[in-house]
């Protein structure tokens, strides 16, 4: 990103020390921009460069993506959130504006929830579980079967084949190396709408309405059950709608931060 350091630090996120590699650059009112799962701080460069002419921006490389190693045990989205806070807490970050998509939403979801942010923007957020019928649930679990079955000795070419014939599991699941398969599994299975009401905190909601990884159906729910939430819709936006439609998003985020961003006028 251009502009911005490369830094290391290491927080303590249980009884571990974890390396988290970040991105800082600009000067005002801390802002803190937390990617999606699958890409690193670099997918959100356009808006962290944008918003470094106005705020001391933090973009992390969330371990297991990026420059920042993988866990070394199995992380669900408490010990990420637990990780940002500690990061915080080691910069001394007072009440940062947070910025979430996707993975990064459902961090910022647990942040708001214990009123870490003084304002917060989750960008087509994942944290909603879908409601799932009998035909998924049947697939799935004839899946795990067939997977046990063949797990027998002898039997681990046919176990490939079955695998790579019955497609199982998300691109992104599919992506995932090591570890992060099983944290995916973890992450993607928790249900945080019961954190949504706890958040106490200005929230702004940005989604596309042509997302089908987070759909709009979850924004909408998100604005209904956070006390103090607005929902910007963009149309014909996908999942990354902060790029698809960056003049719009950076406009919207101009009025959400208005009193927190430097200029001329307030320094």
């Amino acid at each position: 990103m251009d502009g911005f350091e490369q830094k290391q630090i290491l927080i303590s996120v249980g009884a571990n020390l974890t390396e988290l590699i970040y991105y800082q650059a600009g000067s005002g009112y801390p802002l803190l921009i937390l990617h999606g799962w699958g890409v690193d701080a670099a997918s959100f460069a356009p808006v962290a460069e944008y918003l470094s002419k106005g705020f001391a921006v933090y973009a992390p490389d969330f371990p297991g993506f990026g420059a920042s190693p993988a866990p070394t045990e199995i992380w669900g989205v408490a010990q990420y959130a637990e990780l940002i806070e500690g990061f915080c807490k080691k910069l001394e970050i007072d009440k940062p504006i947070i910025i979430g998509h996707s993975f990064g939403g459902r961090v910022a979801i647990i942040l708001g929830a214990k009123g870490l942010p003084l304002k917060m923007v989750l960008v087509d957020s994942a944290g909603i579980v879908p409601n799932r019928g009998f035909d998924y649930y049947l697939k799935v679990y004839s899946y795990k079967a067939g997977k046990k079955i063949l797990s027998l000795p002898g039997l681990g070419k046919v176990k490939e084949n079955f695998i790579n014939k019955n497609n199982a599991g998300s691109s992104d699941y599919k992506a995932a190396l090591g570890i992060m398969k099983n944290i995916f599994v973890k992450v993607v299975n928790q249900d945080l709408k019961e954190y949504l009401p706890k958040i106490s905190v200005p929230a702004l909601l940005v989604w596309g309405d042509a997302d089908t990884a987070t759909p709009l159906a979850d924004g909408q729910l998100m604005e209904k059950l956070i006390p103090d939430a607005g929902l910007v819709v963009f149309s014909g936006a996908g999942h990354y709608s902060y790029l698809e439609r960056l003049p719009q998003f950076l406009a919207v985020l101009d009025s959400f931060f208005a009193k927190e961003k430097k200029n001329e006028e307030n320094g």
